[in-house]
């Protein structure tokens, strides 16, 4: 019961954050009281390559990389045991596009829907959608003109959105 309340309380502050004319400011100072009223257990995790943090639900256990995935830019990967959902955290070479011509490049894109530009916890960044994908990313560029990018799936489980919304407020300066 207190995770649902704790996933109402969140839908509820994520759709008055999404009311607002210019693009949404999301902070984890408005999240962090709702995880804790409601019981929900997780961890913060920091990057050797970016200086941020994230934090995960409890269930999502860090995946060891092959060189090939961190060849490709993966900094993280977190799946459950069961491998039923996943987060994907990458660090990759943007060719230095700012937020704004991120954004307008993946509305170009035939299978990125929701594209919409954000600040979370203070950070420009750019969030949408992957529906053939089943996922929810947000991304960050960064002035050495690479982007921080954070995917999480499956997006059409049940509070799903929620959860990734807790995951993408989360996401902060160290």
């Amino acid at each position: 019961m207190k995770k649902v309340l704790c996933a109402l309380i969140a839908l509820c502050v994520m759709m008055t954050v999404g009311l607002a004319e210019e693009a949404p400011a999301i902070n984890w100072e408005d999240f962090a009281s709702v995880i804790e009223a409601g019981n929900v257990n997780g961890e913060f995790y920091s990057f050797d390559e970016v200086a941020v943090k994230i934090w995960l639900p409890e269930g999502l256990n860090p995946m060891e990389l092959s060189e090939e995935d961190q060849a490709n830019g993966y900094i993280g990967y977190f799946m459950p045991e069961d491998g039923s959902a996943a987060v994907a955290v990458m660090y990759v070479d943007v060719n230095g596009m700012s937020i704004e011509e991120y954004a307008e490049y993946l509305s170009s894109l035939e299978d990125v829907t929701e594209v919409e530009v954000a600040t979370v916890n203070g950070l420009p960044c750019v969030t949408y959608k992957l529906p053939e994908q089943d996922s929810v990313s947000v991304m960050f560029t960064t002035e050495a003109g690479y982007a921080l990018e954070v995917t999480c799936m499956p997006l059409s489980d049940e509070n799903a959105e929620l959860v990734w919304g807790l995951v993408v407020s989360s996401i902060q300066a160290e």
